[in-house]
This record gives structure tokens, sequence and C-alpha cells, in this order.
């Protein structure tokens, strides 16, 4: 491959991924600002949602001052006024009849309704009544650690279901916690003095049956 050619395809991949990225910090710039809506004011220290929503930020590399502005700009400190954002969700299935729960920030539901439906119609699925799936889904703090050693996973576990989690299961060098969400702040404090560095942190729709 030619010096010129190489060049050519490494600043493509790069481009790719920048876009990527980019999106990516769109994103969590928005379940920031969410967080400060539906939290409570933009300090993570009293407002535990803003807390998941920053530390999920720090883990997908995102720079500080992109976290600080994106909490600026949702409480109206940025000087740009505040961009209000609303959670929807929308029910349907996919082309084998697979059962989907979608969770989307908007800052308008019309438009994003109509992305939803058509996304679902290209591939093969449909858009259904409110109601249709969500039943077979429930809200959970999850919390993900890597680690390896079965014995170390097995102590982890019992402090994770002393301080309250549900269900914990160690699968591929993976750790997973599942808790309520108002026990997610206690159990994650629990597994935080034991050391514990958390892969992610986050308050899912999780299936009740697979």
């Amino acid at each position: 491959m030619s010096g010129h050619s190489k060049w050519s395809t490494i600043k493509r991949q790069k481009g790719a991924n920048d876009v990527k990225r980019g999106a990516l910090f769109t994103k969590l710039s928005r379940d920031i600002a969410l967080a400060v809506q539906q939290g409570g004011g933009g300090d993570p220290d009293m407002n535990f949602r803003l807390r998941l929503a920053v530390d999920k930020a720090r883990n997908n590399n995102m720079p500080v001052d992109n976290i600080n502005r994106a909490i600026k700009r949702a409480t109206g400190e940025g000087g740009e006024g505040i961009e209000e954002f609303e959670e929807v969700i929308y029910e349907g299935y996919g082309p084998g009849g697979g059962a989907i729960l979608l969770q989307a920030l908007t800052t308008n539901r019309n438009r994003t309704a109509s992305d939803v439906r058509s996304t679902f119609n290209k591939g093969g699925g449909n858009l259904g009544e409110t109601g249709c799936v969500a039943w077979n889904f429930e809200s959970k703090g999850v919390l993900t650690i890597q680690i390896d050693d079965p014995d170390r996973a097995e102590e982890l576990s019992l402090v994770a279901i002393e301080s309250g989690a549900d269900d914990v299961k160690h699968e591929d060098g993976i750790l997973e916690v599942q808790t309520t969400p108002d026990n997610l702040s206690s159990v994650q404090k629990a597994l935080e003095v034991e050391g514990v560095s958390f892969a992610s942190t986050d308050i899912s729709l999780v299936p009740k049956t697979t």
C-alpha cells in the first residue's frame, strides 16, 4: 500500500471515529441535561441521577469541559437558555416478533415519533400501542464490574446482596449487579468501600424474561 493510500485510509477511519464519538458525546450531554431536570439541580453530590450520568460520561472519556458545559447549559448557567428534553418510550416488535422497548430523549415528540415509526417499518418491525410490551420490562439499577477472579466475585456478590441488591451474576469476567433504582446508591457505595471500579452504572429497563 502506498503512503498516500495508507494515509487516506487512516484519515477516513479517523473521520468515522470522530463522527461516532461526537454522536456519543451528544447523547451523553442529553443524558446529563435530563438528569438535571429530573433529579433536581446541577450538583452531582446532591443529585444521584446526575452523578450516574456524569460517571457514564467519564467512563466514555468525555472531556471534563464538555461535562461541565452540559451541566451549565441544563441549569441555564451557560447563557444559552435551558433546552428542555422530554423522555419518551416507544414499544413495538422486531421482524421475528421480539419485544422492543425504546427510550428516547427529544425536544420534539411528534418528529421523534415519526422517525421511530419509519425506522420500525424499514426494519420489518412494527410500532405498537402503549403497554403492548412494557409489562415485560422493569426499571433496575445495573452495575457492572470487570473481574476475573471467581472468589473475589463471590465476595463482592455477598456485599452487594447484603447492601440491598436483588440479583448478581458473574459471567465472562463481568460481575453484573441488579437492584431497585432506590437501592442503587447504597449498593454502589457499599461496593466502593471494597475498592471497586465500575465498568458501568445505570438505571435501565430490564426484561423480566429473555
